[in-house]
């Protein structure tokens, strides 16, 4: 079957690469067959985990632009899928570029112009989420960040020995962990974005305050869905729950 002309780009979030879609993104291929499904890294993480991570929000967009551009540079526009720190960089980049966005969806993502720092990073969750990043082992490190990500980290121990693996062969250093949280830190987008967008989030989301997503969509008058159990990582707790969401969205 012939591919439309419009794909799907999906960004990850804070130190995560593209593998980390795990199986949303079979779900999404499957929901969409005529349809690209793209994913890049940042520099400093997965394929790029050799390079600098950038500091800024807008540094991490340009680079998915460009990866974009060298993968086709025929793609006239895309709609986009990211989830915490990645629609940071889709509202970027919808913002900045708005003719090469057609349609935002955000997963349990925050703007410092509406929700202050101890929600954007749930205060409560502080000594968890440091002792995560700054873990000396790999294997701590994935360990501690499903918990704080999953609300069932016990059914995921396949995706954990994956999330090993990964972090053996691509490695994200503790320099580049903390440059991609200043850059998260920092994001302002006090604009509204053009585009449609449909904003999606966890109930039981223990990272990001979940009262950042419903201000956001209350803000900006977004089209709003909120699971009641998944975690953070929503698409890897309720992945076909997620891509229904989509689907009826973007058929609308």
């Amino acid at each position: 079957m012939k591919k439309a002309q419009r794909p799907i780009v999906l960004i990850r979030g804070l130190v995560r690469e593209q593998r980390h879609w795990g199986d949303f993104s079979k779900c999404l291929e499957q929901a969409f067959p005529e349809r690209s499904i793209l994913s890049f890294d940042t520099p400093g993480n997965g394929q790029l985990c050799h390079l600098s991570s950038a500091d800024t929000i807008a540094e991490m967009r340009q680079s998915l632009r460009i990866q974009l551009r060298l993968k086709n540079a025929n793609i006239d526009s895309v709609d986009i899928v990211a989830i915490s720190l990645g629609g940071m960089l889709a509202l970027d980049w919808a913002t900045n570029f708005s003719r090469e966005v057609n349609s935002l969806v955000l997963i349990n993502s925050s703007n410092a112009q509406f929700s202050p720092f101890y929600k954007r990073l749930n205060w409560r969750i502080y000594p968890h989420f440091f002792s995560a990043v700054w873990s000396r082992t790999s294997i701590e490190r994935q360990t501690k960040i499903l918990q704080l990500t999953s609300s069932f980290p016990l059914k995921h121990q396949r995706v954990l020995d994956s999330w090993f693996k990964w972090a053996e062969q691509c490695p994200v250093s503790l320099k580049n962990a903390y440059l991609q949280l200043k850059a998260a830190a920092a994001f302002r987008a006090p604009n509204k974005p053009k585009q449609a967008l449909l904003i999606l989030n966890s109930r039981r989301d223990k990272l990001v305050d979940a009262s950042c997503s419903t201000e956001l969509a209350r803000r900006w008058q977004a089209d709003f869905k909120q699971h009641p159990t998944a975690g953070h990582d929503l698409p890897l707790d309720a992945p076909l729950w997620t891509v229904k969401q989509i689907q009826q969205w973007l058929g609308a």
